[in-house]
C-alpha cells in the first residue's frame, strides 16, 4: 500500500481523504523489490554529548548513543551541547565532527542538570505484614 500510494495524509472535516500519499518509486535489487524512501532532513538538530572536542567529534553516554548520532546527521545545522570539552582518541568517537557545526560547552551546573532523568519506584500493593512467607 505504501508503494502504490493513496494512503491518507490529511482528512477533510467530513472524514474523507483530503490529501493522499503519492506512489513511491520501487526498484529491484538482487531479484527483490524495494520501496525507496527519502531520508529525513531537519533545519536544526540539538544533541547532548558526554564528551567532545573543539572539532565537533562527540562521545555519547549510554542510551544517548541510540538516537543522537542519527539526529545530528539529519540536521543541516547541528548544535552539540558538550558536558566535557577534551581531546579525544579517534577510536572513542561516536560521531565525527563533520556532522557538527556548533559546539556549546556546558557549565558544571548545566551538565549536572538532567531533568529528563527521573528515578521512580513503585510502592508495593500490600504492606510487608500482609505478605505471605
Amino acid at each position: 500500500p505504501v508503494a502504490e500510494g493513496g494512503l491518507p495524509w490529511r482528512h477533510a472535516p467530513d472524514g474523507s481523504i483530503a490529501v493522499a500519499s503519492p506512489p513511491k518509486e520501487v526498484r529491484e535489487f538482487d531479484g527483490r523489490p524495494y520501496v525507496l524512501e527519502r531520508g529525513i532532513t531537519t533545519d536544526f538538530a540539538l544533541v547532548r554529548a558526554a564528551k567532545g572536542d573543539r572539532h565537533g567529534n562527540l562521545v555519547f553516554s549510554k542510551a544517548a548513543r541510540n538516537f543522537n548520532p542519527l539526529a545530528a546527521m539529519a540536521g543541516r545545522v547541528t548544535v552539540a551541547e558538550v558536558e566535557e570539552l577534551t581531546e579525544l582518541d579517534p577510536d572513542e568517537v561516536h560521531l565525527p565532527g563533520v556532522f557538527v557545526q556548533r559546539v556549546l560547552v556546558l557549565t558544571p551546573e548545566q551538565a549536572a542538570d538532567k531533568t529528563i532523568e527521573k528515578r521512580t519506584v513503585s510502592r508495593p500493593s500490600r504492606s510487608p505484614d500482609e505478605l505471605e512467607p
